[in-house]
């Protein structure tokens, strides 16, 4: 090691450079540890599976949740999935659901929803189950029946029988249409198969329901399908198109850290070292038995930004210490020994500010909050560690960065500064205030709650946003409902009229 290099060696903390200098010693068997590490996170990584479920979404130990959870057997849950299907002609003289042909499709339907795997078959609700009947009053008491009598065969009389029997059931609007176009098909979802208690999966339940639907789809009918189970569908193959966006996100990443670092080898390292640990975090995953909701697929983005901040730390100091003459070792070690402390900490605390969010008693939430904690405290290794090995293995003098720099104009930078003066930080000290007085005023109007049809996290523009307008407005029907239980203490109640 040369003079140069010797005037750069720390001793802020002994320790830290103790360390630092154990790890340098070693870099080669630590960069073999570290490559195999990854190999083999990233072959478990391939394994990791979506995790959605619908008790995930929902705080269960909220007194609503555990009265919901009590009376679900008996009453009926909300994870449900609705199948409309509807006429496409609208002219006037198209006709209504009582056509024969009409009648037979929605039998065939129904029947078909009643054996996909995971649907409750004992709620299955449609015109053509049992449980769907209607009463009368008539001179001699009460009568009542099915609304499509046993034996339906379609003919002209039934049709009509069928017809007088939906305007006595009170099906309107629930279950039929109220312009007549259209019938709905019911099912609730088990969140375990009570046989072999393995979750549902709820991404093969919707391919299921689109496999329905291009059945069922032709130039008479439309399929209109919404619930839980086929929004997390939708979500998991949106999700995939997220990765074309991460991809572009990673190009403009990397030009600008290739514009700021001036140089391709350091620009490279920082976005390795960005991307270790998100693919060390999915391949822990299914090793700790978690596997990944769709709604919380941004996670290991936001692992990948924060790993690009800190390396963009450790690659700006590593290189101002070239600058002045340190070799890649030398540099290394002063990186280390400067940023190790600071660092840390600052991950610990983005670590411990993600853990608080456990408190939240729902399920997807609290998953999300520890895979984001675990990512950002695998960066401890990757971005403290493991990149000033790779720095190590560097060697830039001050020479190459000058021929680096050379076109790079200081202009704009000084520009920039004049606001670190006294009179230049006027100016954007009153734009602050103004913002926050605008800020302040706009936050007060913020609504709380889904403001749209269907889901937010997919476009108004989307299949699952689309179908529930369609379904929306040609029912009666919503999914916020408010339901009151009420038991009495005496037995057999229900039955005696005092």
């Amino acid at each position: 090691m040369n003079a140069s290099s010797q005037s750069h060696r720390p001793t802020e903390n002994p320790h830290i450079a103790a360390l630092a200098q154990w790890l340098l010693n070693h870099r080669a068997w630590l960069l073999i540890a570290f490559t195999l590490l990854t190999l083999l996170l990233a072959y478990s990584a391939m394994h990791l599976k979506v995790d959605a479920g619908f008790n995930k979404m929902i705080p269960l130990q909220h007194p609503y949740m555990r009265v919901f959870t009590e009376y679900q057997k008996s009453f009926g849950g909300a994870n449900r999935v609705l199948i409309a299907l509807m006429k496409k002609d609208r002219s006037k003289n198209s006709g209504d659901i009582y056509q024969s042909a009409y009648l037979k499709t929605l039998r065939a339907l129904t029947d078909d929803v009643f054996f996909i795997p995971g649907v409750d078959r004992a709620t299955v609700t449609s015109l053509f189950t049992p449980n769907v009947r209607f009463t009368e009053i008539i001179e001699e008491g009460f009568v009542g029946g099915n609304v499509i009598p046993a034996g339906f065969t379609g003919s002209a009389p039934e049709l009509e029988t069928v017809r007088r029997n939906v305007l006595k059931s009170g099906q309107v609007g629930r279950l039929v249409a109220n312009d007549f176009r259209g019938a709905l098909i019911s099912a609730e979802l088990l969140e375990l198969d009570p046989a072999t208690g393995v979750k549902l999966d709820y991404s093969k339940v919707a391919q299921q329901l689109e496999q329905l639907r291009a059945r069922y789809q032709s130039a008479q009918y439309d399929v209109h399908i919404i619930g839980f189970a086929k929004a997390v569908g939708d979500i998991s193959e949106g999700a995939r198109g997220v990765l074309i966006f991460f991809g572009v996100a990673f190009v403009l990443t990397a030009v600008l850290l290739l514009f700021y670092l001036r140089s391709a080898k350091l620009a490279m390292l920082a976005l390795v070292c960005a991307l270790v640990p998100v693919i060390w975090l999915l391949g822990l995953l299914p090793v700790l038995g978690y596997g990944i909701d769709p709604l919380s697929i941004l996670v290991p983005f936001l692992i990948f930004s924060i790993g690009v901040s800190h390396a963009v730390q450790m690659t700006n100091t590593w290189k101002q210490a070239s600058l002045q003459g340190a070799d890649g070792v030398a540099a290394s070690q002063h990186s280390f020994v400067k940023l190790f402390i600071p660092g840390t900490t600052a991950l610990l605390a983005n670590a411990i500010g993600f853990l608080v969010i456990l408190h939240i008693d729902i399920a997807m939430v609290q998953e999300m909050a520890v895979t984001a904690s675990l990512g950002v405290a695998l960066m401890i290794l990757t971005n403290k560690i493991l990149l000033p090995i790779l720095l190590s293995y560097q060697s830039f003098n001050a020479a190459q960065f000058a021929r680096m720099h050379a076109g790079l104009t200081h202009s704009v930078w000084k520009f920039l500064s004049k606001i670190a003066t006294r009179k230049g930080s006027l100016g954007p000290l009153a734009v602050a205030m103004v913002l926050l007085v605008v800020g302040v005023g706009k936050g007060a109007e913020v609504k709380t709650g889904d403001l749209g049809v269907g889901v937010p996290e997919l476009r108004a523009t989307s299949r699952y946003n689309t179908d529930t307008a369609i379904i929306m407005r040609h029912f009666s029907i919503g999914v916020d409902v408010l339901g009151v239980v009420a038991q009495t203490k005496i037995a057999d109640a229900c039955t005696r009229f005092e």
